[in-house]
């Protein structure tokens, strides 16, 4: 007889056998801060201007080389629940801001570094989280006095791309002029008289691999990586009929046996289809159509009517795009092929096939002021380049929805976190209470991002840090890095300047996401369902044999 081991008492025989739990600071708080300072270190190196790329291979083995912490923690797929909070917390900045999410994570780690000294010096993790909430309290109570500049006029491209230029530069340093000029027009130019509706959307990337960065330009309307499917290959005043069903001979509804008995009846069947599409092909011509969009396939037949009545056709797989495409005309996408009425038909000023390098495209171009979307064609030598720069243009956009959203401005280059960090330092020291610790622990952390953009630009991070510390003292409360000295400079003078929203959101995010890691005192992991792990996939074991 088997001798039966009783399951221990307490939480364990409440759970399924292989639950696990863990409790107590050095069992769960100081794990869950080392987990995410070590997120937040990965992410580092990456912060500012200078900040170098990671190479990242996600599941399916796809590469990507980028800088871009959005995208990294995205393919990454982390895992430990701890950070998986920070993560949330950045991806949530993105969808509110677009940008700064490398700001929340570097942040969020920097306040849990500190409160882990805190906690060693022995505060408890509640005292921690209250001082941490109040010095959060009284920097967004400071954030609203550093505003520096204002965009009065969100059409006017030389105070948008002023405002949008530091958030593209540390995404793309260098090519930062001609995507700051490429971006602006392309937001500009789609700007609707309600300047608070605009939509990221609107602006499309198309990538095309050749030439060079400096050969992209902006197309107002579409651009599609297809040909034609018949000959006519250009119109102008085009009038566009949409269809979401293929152009052919319409199939019946149910099926039937046609009996037929000899040749001639064979004929005039045929006869009859052919007869019955051509009627359908011409009442689109006499409806003002030049151009026939369509979802599905376009029969030989049809395509013999539509030269034949010098109609424009081409065809788009995705039903995204053919959605934009009635957006960007004012068409309405019918779905059978019936002549539409000049409120469903769309407007372009011209539908023409182009070869942009070797590729084929077909562009349907608007008129400047007129169209609803605007294109920006990518050029570059490799894929990897043409997504990293499709990544910035994303944020750039972004930055212009949040400018839309609160036009103001506040200094870049480190200058916010500096002096927010000197009176948050001062607010602390006039505490009574054991949380003048945490809110003075608030201001260091705050140092670590001046300090992660020193070290990425190759200086001395304490020493740059120290002047720059010196010159808030002194009042001087725009000083920030200069990225390619390594020196001292004044970003408003120096036209530097971040969204007053991405620094409000960032610190929110971040405090947040750091005092929900520190109020986590249980871990308790359930079972995992199913069997073992699947083998990695790989060549044949010679074993196996």
């Amino acid at each position: 007889m088997a001798l039966h081991v009783p399951r221990a008492p307490g939480m364990a025989q409440m759970l399924k056998d292989g639950a696990r739990m863990y409790s107590g600071l050095d069992e769960v708080v100081y794990r869950n801060v080392t987990v995410c300072k070590e997120l937040a270190h990965v992410l580092r190196s990456a912060y500012g201007p200078n900040g170098m790329n990671k190479m990242v291979i996600n599941h399916l083995e796809k590469l990507f080389v980028t800088n871009d912490a959005a995208t990294i923690i995205k393919e990454l797929d982390v895992e430990h629940p701890a950070a998986k909070m920070v993560v949330l917390a950045s991806q949530m900045q993105e969808q509110e801001i677009g940008d700064g999410t490398n700001f929340v994570i570097v942040f969020a780690g920097a306040l849990l570094e500190a409160a882990e000294d805190l906690l060693r010096m022995g505060l408890t993790p509640t005292e921690v989280v209250e001082g941490y909430e109040m010095a959060l309290e009284k920097a967004l109570e400071i954030l609203p006095t550093l505003v520096c500049k204002e965009v009065k006029d969100l059409r006017d491209h030389a105070q948008v791309a002023e405002a949008m230029k530091a958030a593209i530069a540390s995404k793309q340093f260098g090519h930062e002029d001609f995507l700051t000029d490429l971006i602006t027009k392309a937001c500009v130019s789609i700007l609707p008289d309600s300047t608070t509706t605009f939509n990221v959307d609107n602006v499309r990337i198309c990538k095309i691999s050749g030439c060079g960065i400096f050969s992209s330009q902006v197309v107002p309307g579409m651009v599609f990586k297809r040909f034609v499917e018949g000959n006519v290959s250009k119109k102008t005043n085009a009038k566009i009929a949409l269809y979401t069903c293929p152009v052919d001979i319409m199939q019946t509804e149910t099926s039937g046996t046609v009996l037929i008995k000899s040749a001639d009846e064979l004929k005039s069947f045929s006869r009859g289809e052919e007869s019955q599409l051509e009627d359908q092909i011409k009442a689109i011509k006499e409806s003002g159509a030049d151009v026939v969009v369509a979802a599905g396939k376009f029969g030989d037949m049809a395509l013999h009517y539509l030269n034949k009545y010098d109609i424009m056709a081409v065809r788009l797989t995705s039903k995204f795009d053919l959605r934009r495409l009635c957006k960007a005309t004012s068409a309405t996408a019918l779905p059978r092929l019936t002549p539409p009425n000049k409120e469903e038909l769309g407007f372009a000023d011209s539908v023409l096939v182009d070869e942009v390098g070797d590729t084929g495209v077909v562009i349907f171009r608007m008129g400047e002021g007129g169209s609803r979307i605007s294109t920006v064609v990518v050029r570059g030598a490799t894929d990897n380049f043409m997504d990293d720069i499709e990544r910035c243009i994303d944020d750039g956009v972004n930055t212009y929805k949040g400018l839309t959203k609160d036009n103001r401005l506040v200094p870049g280059a480190g200058a916010v976190e500096a002096e927010l960090s000197l009176q948050v330092g001062r607010f602390g020291e006039a505490r009574a209470g054991l949380e003048q610790y945490a809110i003075q622990r608030f201001s260091v952390a705050l140092e670590a991002l001046p300090k992660a953009l020193a070290e990425n630009s190759g200086v001395k991070g304490t020493e740059l840090l120290a002047k720059l510390q010196a010159a808030h003292a002194l009042g001087q409360s725009a000083s920030g890095i200069n990225v390619e000295t390594g020196d001292l400079l004044n970003a408003t003078e120096a036209k530097i300047f971040d969204l007053f929203v991405t620094k409000y959101w960032g610190l929110k995010y971040a405090t947040n996401a750091a005092c929900t890691v520190l109020k986590v005192n249980q871990i308790i992991m359930a079972k995992r369902a199913g069997g073992p792990a699947a083998r990695a996939p790989g060549g044949q074991d010679q074993d196996d044999d």
